[in-house]
């Protein structure tokens, strides 16, 4: 079963940028499209961009499509997402999975927290 660990979370000031990394466990992760996802407190889960195996990207959230970009480095097992502009609505903890999710597959999340 493929596992994942999420980092680059953090207390960024509105307007300021990060960059999260996730890292999986196994080769597999190659074979499926991959997303990363955002739980906020009070909401549920959400899918904020995902990336396929082919690289073509697809953004979920309206409000983020011109400010977050999804990568993936297939050479170090890892997708990334590239956040500017970061507004305190996008204040949540981040998880990657693949899309759909594998239930089993859920790691710890980062948090990612905006505020001056």
């Amino acid at each position: 079963q493929v596992q994942f660990v999420e980092s680059g979370g953090g207390l960024v000031q509105p307007g300021g940028s990060l960059r999260l990394s996730c890292i999986a466990s196994s080769t597999m992760f190659r074979m499926y499209v991959m997303g990363w996802y955002r739980q906020a407190p009070g909401k549920q889960r959400e899918l904020v961009a995902e990336i396929t195996l082919g690289g073509r990207t697809t953004n979920h959230v309206d409000s983020a499509k011109d400010r977050f970009i999804i990568s993936r480095d297939i050479t170090k097992n890892t997708i990334y997402l590239h956040m500017n502009n970061l507004k305190p609505e996008d204040a949540a903890v981040y998880y990657c999975n693949t899309v759909p999710p594998i239930v089993a597959s859920w790691g710890q999340g980062t948090q990612i927290t905006v505020s001056s």
